[in-house]
């Protein structure tokens, strides 16, 4: 009787409590740490929504994040380990129980940081996520470090040149050391483009090349478990060092790893080293696995030119929610407005370097259309930037999966781009280029 009695008295406290204080707290899903030379992104997954609260703190410098409703639990521990050692902004982490039901982080910083923390509603595989974005609080001139990258691939090759030179006479005249090449000490990295490194700048012709998804996005999964995310970038990756081998031109990626970044912001890359193209590359899936090869896209601003084209946009377009972009920052808000303002000129352009690219993978293997599409891209709404979106295949037909996985496939592919691109320039020579950006 006196067990009943009890009992009956616990649940009446419950009932007045609600659920939410009966709760133990959030269950971490998992944690995840996407390092790369723009930013790291730690991401912290959870079965609830999750609170937090941080502050930088100094000597030495660390971001310090309260997070609550929460017990330390085995999961959130994992976040130690998840550091990798080359990770630019990241030391360290150490987590422990800072108060009951408040878990604290502290992030051990290598440079000086600029956090941006948000949350993310539960969509496609993933729960309820709480993200910190930490980027660096000066960001480098991309167009100076394009050129400053050359000419160090150039002075490299100089350099192998005149070795295997000196190599050569030693072998011949065995009694001489060979010449040593010229070498001295460098010169520090200019902030500033110098008046010669100006012209150097104006006369090259710069590829912004954007390998879709990345980090947090998967992009598409073939049936055999191929993510899109990965070919794309390991195609992005060939082709600059393809591009790059051409003396006037450099190429740059909007992501040279596996981290995410949002669509507003591969347009802003590409603007600020005033590319004079820009290329999306994907591997897409459609509702059906018989749906097969490549295609090219344009921007449209009078509807898709096909049910595909507007299917295939609407799906590319949605990568900022899977991803995971800051919504609330305001960068992101001034680069929307911006993205309105796509002419008639720029999809002109976009047609015709489409069209070159589309000529050449033809080549290659399958068209999915004999024509450049156009639909309504974000990806592809830079006002002054010809733009194209090329999907290299339909990674959800099983055959076009492994061709992509194929290193052989992929060299081909890569020359059929390159070529195209090329071919474009030769006919439309860029103007020089404007620092205003």
């Amino acid at each position: 009787m006196k067990r009943r009695d009890a009992l009956h008295r616990l649940g009446s406290v419950a009932l007045l409590l609600g659920a939410n204080e009966i709760a133990f707290g959030a269950s971490i899903v998992a944690v995840r740490v996407w390092p790369s030379a723009e930013y790291t992104r730690v991401t912290i997954e959870s079965d609830q929504k999750l609170a937090a609260h941080h502050s930088l703190v100094d000597g030495p410098p660390r971001l310090v994040v309260d997070i609550e409703g929460l017990e330390l639990s085995p999961e959130l521990r994992e976040i130690v380990g998840k550091v990798r050692a080359d990770d630019p902004y990241i030391a360290g982490v150490r987590v422990g129980q800072n108060q009951p039901r408040v878990v604290r982080l502290v992030v051990d910083l290598k440079q000086p940081i600029a956090p941006q923390q948000f949350t993310l509603e539960p969509v496609a595989a993933y729960r309820h996520r709480l993200v910190f974005d930490l980027y660096p609080t000066q960001e480098r001139d991309p167009l100076l470090a394009l050129i400053q990258e050359k000419e160090q691939a150039e002075r490299d090759a100089a350099k192998s040149v005149q070795d295997a030179l000196g190599e050569f006479i030693g072998r011949i005249d065995e009694g001489k050391p060979p010449a040593p090449a010229a070498s001295g000490p460098m010169s520090p990295k200019p902030t500033t483009p110098t008046p010669a490194m100006q012209r150097k700048i104006d006369r090259l012709i710069v590829v912004a090349l954007d390998p879709g998804h990345g980090g947090e996005d998967p992009g598409a999964i073939g049936p055999r478990g191929t993510r899109e995310k990965d070919v794309v970038l390991a195609v992005a990756l060939m082709l600059r060092d393809r591009l790059n081998r051409e003396p006037n031109m450099r190429a740059m990626l909007t992501r040279d790893a596996d981290f995410f970044v949002p669509l507003h912001d591969r347009v802003r890359k590409a603007r600020r080293v005033q590319a004079d193209l820009f290329v999306s590359i994907h591997a897409d899936a459609f509702i059906t696995p018989s749906a097969r090869g490549a295609s090219v896209f344009a921007l449209s601003d009078r509807g898709a030119t096909s049910a595909a084209a507007r299917w295939i946009a609407q799906k590319e377009n949605a990568a900022d929610l899977v991803g995971g972009a800051n919504i609330k920052s305001r960068d992101s808000h001034v680069m929307r407005a911006l993205l309105d303002m796509s002419t008639t000129a720029q999809i002109k352009d976009s047609l015709r370097v489409g069209g070159e690219v589309l000529q050449r993978i033809g080549r290659v293997g399958r068209l999915h259309k004999p024509r450049v599409e156009q639909a309504s891209f974000a990806v592809l709404k830079a006002p002054d930037i010809p733009s194209i979106l090329v999907e290299t295949a339909f990674i959800s037909n099983p055959d076009e999966e492994r061709k992509l996985a194929d290193p052989e496939y992929r060299a081909d592919l890569v020359a059929a781009l390159a070529d195209g691109i090329a071919r474009y320039f030769a006919k439309n020579p860029p103007l020089a280029r404007q620092r205003q950006l």
